[in-house]
């Protein structure tokens, strides 16, 4: 079930040259440069907002009576930096890219609220079961332990961000029904939140099953991240593996020199 929040679009408004301003022959910039800029300037004031549906190429051309590879130049400038996405079966739309900084251990809910953003999550299962064979390795379970499952979509401001898979030891969390927001804060709520924790990072072309809960296209580019989080003493409390929206979320690392 498609439980985002729809494209608005920008038919019964303004039209998109209402919206930007005319491109004019006194400015010595390329048209295609005018254009970006005009649209670029829009994005950042509000004027076009997070997931507005542009027109299409060929309505753009004939609203700004340019040729559609001028229309194309720009759009594609704009895709580069993240402003855009252009899906298939969907258009083309404005988006936002949230960063992670990998510098400090935080939840998911931790980091969009400190960027100024809404989170949200979407729980698809929570159960509760024995360890596979597999979880008791990266764990360090006895076999026949009790460990908690959750799957979840990840939203930021409404915006489709994450599919996240997590199993956590049962004695870490409370009952399950008294878990409804932050797994974190339920952590706290025991005292077995992480005091530190191990990534791994790849990008990744997403399989069917991910890109059909993360509404992309099969194939299209994502970021998988794998993440081992850590007890005062050293047991591991937390193991999660996340699909990230390629287009949606960068990854930023603090660098210095010793």
């Amino acid at each position: 079930m498609n439980t985002s929040v729809p494209h608005s679009n920008l038919t019964g408004r303004l039209s998109l040259r209402d919206t930007l301003g005319d491109l004019t022959s006194e400015d010595p910039a390329p048209l295609y440069i005018q254009l970006q800029n005009n649209l670029r300037r829009a994005i950042h004031t509000g004027a076009l907002a997070v997931n507005d549906v542009l027109p299409a190429e060929r309505q753009i051309a004939e609203d700004f009576d340019i040729a559609r590879i001028t229309v194309r130049k720009a759009i594609e400038g704009l895709a580069a930096e993240g402003l855009i996405a252009r899906r298939r079966g969907a258009g083309t739309f404005v988006i936002r890219r949230l960063e992670k900084n990998f510098a400090k251990l935080s939840s998911f809910s931790e980091d969009m609220l400190a960027r100024g953003s809404t989170p949200r999550s979407e729980w698809l299962s929570k159960a509760r079961g024995t360890v596979t064979p597999e979880e008791s390795l990266s764990l360090g379970l006895s076999p026949g332990s009790e460990v908690c499952r959750f799957v979840r979509l990840r939203y930021a401001d409404n915006t489709l961000m994450a599919l996240e898979y997590t199993t956590i030891p049962a004695f870490c969390l409370p009952p399950l029904g008294l878990i409804t927001s932050s797994l974190y804060a339920a952590l706290d709520l025991t005292g077995h939140r992480p005091v530190r924790a191990l990534q791994r990072l790849r990008a990744v072309s997403l399989a069917a099953e991910q890109a059909e809960k993360l509404e992309v296209a099969p194939g299209e580019a994502g970021l998988f991240i794998e993440r081992r989080g850590f007890l005062a003493d050293g047991r591991t409390c937390e193991l999660s593996h996340s699909y990230y929206r390629g287009d949606a979320y960068d990854v930023v690392a603090e660098l210095s020199q010793q």
